[in-house]
């Protein structure tokens, strides 16, 4: 399992247009400006409405790219005021921890992380790997997946599904929300 971070909401309908001007909102109060070639990747779970929004640039790739959602919740905060619903700021480290921080109107509404190394099993048998992952799914991943009505597999599977980038610089088409549901997608990598 790769590290991977992002931030997930629930929504109806959205405007690409809209994405890309809360992402390069989110760069400069971030501290990294506007002029930065970066985009955004954007996966659909349709017939949930799960949105999965990461950036996509140098600064999230690889195990340091996941650990900058740890910190870095200034997309979280606008997503969740502009599109009027709850969106978590999540990070997966496998190698050492998972964190899930929720934003609602722009204000943090809860949070929780989960070092491995501090996990402790109480009278759970882990060398039952289904015993195991029935515990995972109360970590912080397994109830966001719960809120979702996902599994935590799913949720888990969402930066390797089906996406489409929104280049910040304003290039990419303008796509709304069915676009994604029904036209083309890229696997982005």
């Amino acid at each position: 399992m790769e590290a991977h971070g992002g931030y997930l909401c629930r929504l109806d309908d959205f405007d690409s247009e809209s994405l890309v001007h809360c992402g390069r909102q989110a760069l400069v109060a971030e501290g990294l400006g506007d002029n930065l070639d970066a985009a955004l990747c954007v996966t659909v779970m349709a017939d949930r409405k799960v949105v999965r929004v990461a950036f996509d640039a140098p600064f999230t790739y690889g195990r340091a790219g996941a650990r900058w959602y740890e910190k870095h919740h200034a997309l979280a905060k606008i997503l969740s005021r502009e599109l009027h619903t709850t969106v978590h700021a999540y990070v997966l480290d496998p190698e050492e921890m998972e964190q899930v921080m929720s934003y609602g109107d722009g204000q943090k509404v809860g949070g929780e992380r989960l070092y491995y190394e501090d996990f402790d099993p109480g009278d759970v048998d882990i060398d039952d790997d289904r015993a195991f992952e029935r515990v995972k799914r109360r970590w912080p991943l397994g109830h966001l997946a719960h809120v979702f009505g996902l599994s935590r597999k799913e949720l888990l599977s969402m930066p390797r599904a089906r996406s489409v980038l929104l280049n910040l610089d304003g290039s990419s088409p303008r796509t709304v929300f069915a676009d994604l549901v029904s036209g083309p997608v890229r696997v982005a990598g």
